[in-house]
């Protein structure tokens, strides 16, 4: 049985679902005005990592995250570059594109835009307008947040509470300091939609609450994102789709990530500490980023540091441990391969080794990946030692057993995204990448082992090992092997 951490009820429950063996899930994505940072890679991670688990224990997903493409700041960006709108949000999504498949995020099942949804969201104001929770004003809609009695459920708030910190602006046409606007009548140069209250575009939380009834229903099972969107966003759209359809009539539990952090503070554009995920990308793997973020439980704030080497170059610690951390995954699973390929004799397809009871125990208890990571980090450290030690078991449950661990760490990893490729392509591209950055000429430190070999051949061993020496003094580590010597930074 899946538990999980319900925002609304703040407590763990038993994941039970509307119809047995699916899931439907809706996740709010991003708003494409600009590239998508690491926090946006933070909440996207927690929940393909989440879609992977469920569909891991059986379950049918249907996965819908929207893509908010008009919003005031979108449109800020045109007038700024002096293009349209949906340039603008064109440009941006698919930048968005192309970060998340380089981070390992698999594509929602669906992906709804919210400009080609203006007809459920007028449809959805409406209903709401004749159930006398929202009026309009003037060209604008609000939600009449006084009217629904069950608001400020989800974020732990009361109205009151709210109010007290609440303000009307200059221009607006509310009733009350907490209601929020539906549909906001036409300004000059905006795109606008027609409307029965005139020419205009909707508020932003009114699309997700459209567009989950869309395509999921008047109910479904879980509603996620960040928490950043506890409050407002998310508290509105429960205003409006219980409102509009009862209470019980949105999503069963709601999910929420944590934040990424800075020396404790939250990444935000106005403290200047923004980094993208095409930055990380330039200097990293961004695999690695994808570890540091599975290493933490999804709820939790993930702590990123950033730091400067001698040439003042921002360089990332956390970041630098988890591509060693990565390494020594995939440099064992290059050893298991090499092992196993070599085996005379290949095994009756062995059981599940304990690794997976333990993996699963962990994810279906909130997705806890930090834990399930943990477990897969004992595998590896267990699949080195049966390695190291051929006499440590019998032969042949020797061979059993890294043939299952071969097999249970690898889908382990397809769980959380991780360890996917061929060891040799990683191992290639980190060697690459750490030799352009120490300035280590990798075609001289191939030379120095061609003349190694031939020293050792010669039995000249005190000058084959000056040569080892003289490269492990640049930070070259030779590793001798059966099948040849292999060399690595460290």
């Amino acid at each position: 049985m899946i538990r999980l951490h319900d925002t609304r009820t703040k407590r763990k429950v038993d994941l039970v679902t509307r119809e047995p063996g699916k899931v439907g899930l809706y996740v709010c994505g991003v708003t494409v005005y600009d590239i998508c940072h690491i926090g946006h890679g933070r909440m996207m991670v927690a929940f393909d990592v989440i879609v992977r688990h469920l569909r891991r224990r059986g379950f049918a997903v249907t996965f819908v995250r929207n893509i908010t493409d008009v919003d005031d700041k979108i449109i800020r960006r045109a007038l700024a570059e002096g293009r349209t709108a949906a340039e603008v949000a064109r440009i941006y999504s698919d930048a968005m594109a192309a970060d998340l498949a380089a981070l390992g995020i698999l594509p929602p099942s669906i992906e709804p835009l919210a400009t080609q949804h203006i007809a459920e969201m007028i449809a959805l104001i409406t209903r709401l307008i004749d159930q006398g929770l929202a009026y309009a004003a003037d060209g604008d809609v609000y939600y009449a947040v006084t009217r629904f009695a069950g608001y400020g459920s989800l974020s732990g708030q009361s109205p009151d509470e709210l109010k007290s910190g609440a303000r009307i602006e200059v221009g607006d046409q509310k009733r009350n300091p907490l209601d929020f606007a539906l549909w906001k009548g036409a300004k000059p140069g905006e795109p606008f939609w027609e409307s029965p209250w005139g020419p205009g575009r909707p508020g932003w939380h009114i699309e997700c609450s459209a567009m989950a009834h869309r395509y999921l229903g008047e109910a479904f099972d879980i509603h996620g994102g960040g928490a950043d969107l506890i409050f407002p966003h998310h508290e509105n759209e429960i205003a409006q789709s219980e409102g509009a359809f009862g209470h019980g009539s949105f999503a069963g539990q709601w999910l929420h990530s944590g934040m990424v952090n800075f020396g404790g503070e939250k990444m935000s554009k106005s403290l200047g500490n923004v980094v993208t995920i095409r930055k990380v990308a330039e200097a990293y793997d961004l695999e690695a980023l994808r570890l540091l973020v599975v290493s933490v439980h999804y709820r939790s704030p993930v702590s990123f540091e950033i730091g400067r080497n001698a040439a003042g170059e921002a360089v990332y610690p956390d970041l630098d441990e988890a591509e060693t951390r990565l390494e020594y995954f995939y440099r064992t699973l290059e050893r298991l391969d090499a092992f196993l390929a070599s085996a005379k004799v290949a095994p009756a397809a062995p059981p599940p080794s304990d690794l997976v009871a333990r993996f699963d125990e962990a994810m279906d208890d909130d997705f806890n990946t930090a834990t399930a990571l943990s477990c897969v980090h004992e595998g590896f450290v267990t699949a080195n030692k049966l390695l190291d030690e051929p006499k440590s078991l019998a032969k042949d449950l020797r061979l059993a057993t890294l043939t299952a661990l071969a097999r249970d760490l690898r889908g382990a990893g397809e769980t959380l995204g991780i360890v996917t490729r061929a060891p040799g392509d990683f191992l290639q591209a980190r060697r690459d990448r750490l030799c352009q950055r120490r300035g280590i000429d990798a075609g001289h430190v191939e030379d120095q082992i061609v003349a190694r070999k031939a020293a050792r051949a010669a039995k000249e061993f005190a000058q084959a090992d000056g040569i080892r020496d003289a490269l492990k003094a640049t930070g070259v580590e030779l590793m001798d092997f059966p099948t040849g010597t292999s060399w690595r930074i460290v």
